[in-house]
Protein backbone atom coordinates (compact mmCIF):
# COMPACT_ATOMS: atom_id res chain seq x y z
CA UNK A 1 0.00 0.00 0.00
CA UNK A 2 1.43 3.88 -0.67
CA UNK A 3 2.07 6.07 2.53
CA UNK A 4 0.27 8.79 1.86
CA UNK A 5 3.07 11.76 2.55
CA UNK A 6 0.15 14.82 2.05
CA UNK A 7 -3.20 16.00 1.73
CA UNK A 8 -3.27 16.01 -1.82
CA UNK A 9 -1.91 12.27 -1.47
CA UNK A 10 -4.69 11.23 0.58
CA UNK A 11 -6.99 13.07 -2.12
CA UNK A 12 -5.98 11.07 -4.77
CA UNK A 13 -6.10 7.37 -3.04
CA UNK A 14 -9.91 8.60 -2.69
CA UNK A 15 -10.69 9.36 -6.17
CA UNK A 16 -9.48 6.47 -7.10
CA UNK A 17 -10.89 4.18 -4.90
CA UNK A 18 -14.02 6.42 -5.15
CA UNK A 19 -13.98 5.54 -9.34
CA UNK A 20 -13.94 1.40 -8.33
CA UNK A 21 -16.53 1.88 -6.13
CA UNK A 22 -18.90 3.74 -8.51
CA UNK A 23 -17.58 0.39 -11.24
CA UNK A 24 -18.93 -1.63 -8.69
CA UNK A 25 -21.85 -0.59 -6.71
CA UNK A 26 -23.53 2.61 -9.08
CA UNK A 27 -25.54 2.81 -11.67
CA UNK A 28 -28.94 4.72 -12.65
CA UNK A 29 -29.74 2.16 -15.33
CA UNK A 30 -28.07 -1.29 -14.45
CA UNK A 31 -30.42 -2.97 -17.30
CA UNK A 32 -28.49 -0.57 -19.85
CA UNK A 33 -25.07 -1.94 -18.84
CA UNK A 34 -22.97 -5.02 -18.48
CA UNK A 35 -23.85 -6.49 -15.12
CA UNK A 36 -21.21 -8.97 -13.73
CA UNK A 37 -22.10 -11.06 -10.26
CA UNK A 38 -19.00 -13.06 -8.79
CA UNK A 39 -19.82 -15.72 -6.60
CA UNK A 40 -17.99 -14.75 -3.65
CA UNK A 41 -19.02 -17.65 -0.88
CA UNK A 42 -16.22 -19.71 0.75
CA UNK A 43 -15.85 -21.73 -1.94
CA UNK A 44 -15.32 -19.16 -4.77
CA UNK A 45 -12.50 -16.83 -2.50
CA UNK A 46 -10.85 -19.94 -1.78
CA UNK A 47 -10.65 -20.68 -5.28
CA UNK A 48 -9.37 -17.01 -6.23
CA UNK A 49 -12.70 -15.27 -6.48
CA UNK A 50 -11.49 -12.32 -4.98
CA UNK A 51 -8.77 -11.76 -7.07
CA UNK A 52 -10.67 -12.27 -10.27
CA UNK A 53 -13.46 -9.60 -9.34
CA UNK A 54 -10.02 -7.33 -8.36
CA UNK A 55 -9.51 -7.70 -12.21
CA UNK A 56 -12.65 -7.90 -13.95
CA UNK A 57 -12.87 -4.01 -11.66
CA UNK A 58 -9.56 -2.96 -12.77
CA UNK A 59 -9.76 -4.26 -16.62
CA UNK A 60 -13.19 -2.95 -16.88
CA UNK A 61 -12.39 0.07 -15.77
CA UNK A 62 -9.16 0.49 -17.39
CA UNK A 63 -10.97 0.02 -20.76
CA UNK A 64 -14.06 2.14 -19.94
CA UNK A 65 -16.60 -0.50 -20.48
CA UNK A 66 -19.48 0.37 -18.73
CA UNK A 67 -20.17 -2.30 -16.03
CA UNK A 68 -21.64 -3.01 -13.02
CA UNK A 69 -19.30 -5.51 -10.62
CA UNK A 70 -21.19 -7.07 -7.79
CA UNK A 71 -20.75 -10.00 -5.96
CA UNK A 72 -22.92 -12.69 -4.81
CA UNK A 73 -23.10 -15.62 -2.48
CA UNK A 74 -23.06 -19.27 -3.47
CA UNK A 75 -24.44 -19.84 -7.30
CA UNK A 76 -24.33 -23.93 -6.38
CA UNK A 77 -21.22 -24.70 -9.08
CA UNK A 78 -18.71 -25.52 -6.22
CA UNK A 79 -16.97 -27.66 -8.52
CA UNK A 80 -16.55 -24.73 -10.87
CA UNK A 81 -15.17 -22.25 -8.82
CA UNK A 82 -14.75 -19.05 -9.39
CA UNK A 83 -17.97 -18.80 -11.52
CA UNK A 84 -18.99 -15.29 -12.63
CA UNK A 85 -22.51 -14.36 -14.07
CA UNK A 86 -22.21 -12.35 -17.37
CA UNK A 87 -25.43 -10.41 -18.71
CA UNK A 88 -25.03 -8.33 -21.67
CA UNK A 89 -27.75 -5.73 -21.85
CA UNK A 90 -30.66 -7.73 -23.16
CA UNK A 91 -29.25 -10.62 -23.30
CA UNK A 92 -29.72 -13.70 -20.83
CA UNK A 93 -27.32 -14.38 -18.35
CA UNK A 94 -24.57 -16.70 -18.95
CA UNK A 95 -22.73 -18.24 -16.17
CA UNK A 96 -18.58 -19.21 -16.92
CA UNK A 97 -16.53 -21.71 -14.72
CA UNK A 98 -13.02 -21.70 -13.33
CA UNK A 99 -12.63 -17.86 -13.82
CA UNK A 100 -8.57 -17.49 -13.22
CA UNK A 101 -7.30 -14.22 -14.89
CA UNK A 102 -6.71 -15.66 -17.85
CA UNK A 103 -10.31 -16.67 -18.45
CA UNK A 104 -11.46 -13.07 -17.26
CA UNK A 105 -9.16 -11.43 -19.71
CA UNK A 106 -10.72 -13.78 -22.35
CA UNK A 107 -14.26 -13.23 -21.31
CA UNK A 108 -13.90 -9.17 -21.22
CA UNK A 109 -12.25 -8.92 -24.99
CA UNK A 110 -14.51 -11.78 -26.65
CA UNK A 111 -17.54 -11.93 -25.06
CA UNK A 112 -18.55 -8.40 -23.29
CA UNK A 113 -16.49 -6.42 -26.06
CA UNK A 114 -17.63 -8.69 -29.00
CA UNK A 115 -20.52 -10.61 -28.00
CA UNK A 116 -17.90 -14.24 -29.07
CA UNK A 117 -18.91 -16.94 -26.78
CA UNK A 118 -15.83 -18.69 -25.17
CA UNK A 119 -15.11 -21.65 -23.30
CA UNK A 120 -16.64 -22.27 -20.06
CA UNK A 121 -20.06 -21.65 -20.17
CA UNK A 122 -21.72 -23.55 -17.70
CA UNK A 123 -25.19 -24.60 -19.27
CA UNK A 124 -28.94 -23.97 -17.81
CA UNK A 125 -29.92 -27.62 -16.47
CA UNK A 126 -32.72 -26.19 -14.53
CA UNK A 127 -36.46 -24.98 -14.78
CA UNK A 128 -38.20 -22.42 -13.06
CA UNK A 129 -41.53 -23.22 -11.43
CA UNK A 130 -42.93 -20.42 -14.21
CA UNK A 131 -41.72 -23.08 -16.62
CA UNK A 132 -42.96 -25.74 -15.24
CA UNK A 133 -46.76 -24.09 -14.65
CA UNK A 134 -46.70 -23.31 -17.97
CA UNK A 135 -46.13 -26.96 -19.90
Amino acid sequence: MTKVKSLDDLRKMRDDLQSKVNLREKSDHPEKMVQIKVSMATCGIASGAKETMNFLIEELDAQAIDTVVTQTGCMGYCYAEPTIEVTLPGEKPVVFGHVDLKKAAEIVEKYIKNGELVDGIIPVNYETVDEKNNE
